[in-house]
């Protein structure tokens, strides 16, 4: 029996590539994270420095909860089963105004993982709406061959690489995934996905957490890390990354600095230059 989704709700996963919205956060527990994060900003700054967005719940115990917490895993269950590895949680921030964007791209495409579906839930800690910039999905797109991609290596292009689909994309066939602070969108990352500019006079804040069965594998590198997030790890194919007792909790830190390196190689691997995003 699902543990949260209906049988719609996986059926249309399965066929579409996407379901949204899931509830998960209360406005009151949302409205504190989103503190939490904006307090620890500002403390260096006002924003997060590039290193800090990838693999982020090894640097703050919130996310490290978050990626436990049964009003995520539990959807994530009902889609991948019981042997469940958060492989990444980066942020999506566009400051209001912004013209950040997202070009259409396919995740997988660039991440190096195999023999297993992979699954984003993306959260909302701010209103993510057609106007602040919200996600767009493509129907049906995680089916079959991937679609060819190019660099093309844009300075408001919040990704690696400005990796983006190589030939025409029917826009008006997209699909708006407008979430409200506390909810999550989840999307196979076959699927083809983009983000326009924040246009909103709030941030957009959003957290994405990248799961995937405990069978898959890196096939790029000969290291990488997960968080096992529920069930257990007879596969072995990831090192597993420790629990975070508190905000930038030193082995934690440790840790954190060789897994992005890892990730660094993964995501720049081949390309022309390396932009620092990461």
């Amino acid at each position: 029996m699902p543990k949260t989704l209906s049988d719609a709700a996986t059926a249309q996963f399965h066929d579409d590539g996407y379901w949204s919205p899931v509830p998960v956060l209360s406005p009151q527990e949302t409205a504190g994270l989103r503190a939490q994060l904006e307090a620890f900003e500002a403390s260096q700054g006002g924003k997060l420095q590039p290193v800090q967005r990838n693999k982020c719940h090894l640097l703050f115990k919130w996310i490290d909860d978050l990626i436990h917490d049964a009003r995520v895993v539990d959807p994530i269950e009902d889609l991948l089963g019981p042997d469940i590895l958060c492989w990444n949680t980066i942020f999506w921030i566009k400051e209001a105004g912004s013209p950040s964007f997202v070009s259409w791209h396919q995740d997988i495409t660039y991440w190096g993982l195999a023999d297993g579906d992979v699954i984003t839930a993306w959260l909302a800690l701010s209103p993510a709406s057609k106007e602040s910039g919200c996600m767009r999905v493509m129907p049906g797109t995680h089916m079959g061959d991937l679609m060819p991609h190019e660099d093309r290596w844009d300075d408001a292009n919040m990704l690696t690489r400005g990796q983006e689909i190589a030939v025409e994309v029917d826009e008006a066939k997209a699909v708006a995934m407008a979430l409200d602070p506390g909810q999550m969108s989840l999307h196979n990352v076959r699927l083809a996905h983009a983000s326009g500019p924040n246009i909103s006079g709030d941030r957009r804040i959003g957290l994405s957490m990248h799961f995937i069965p405990t069978s898959a594998r890196q096939s790029v590198g000969g290291w990488d890390s997960a968080a096992l997030v529920r069930g257990s790890d007879a596969h072995q194919h990831f090192h597993l990354t420790p629990r975070v007792e508190r905000d930038l909790d030193p082995p934690a830190v440790a840790f954190h600095e060789k897994a992005t390196e890892a990730l660094r190689e993964i995501l720049y691997r081949d390309a022309e230059q390396n932009t620092q995003k990461l």
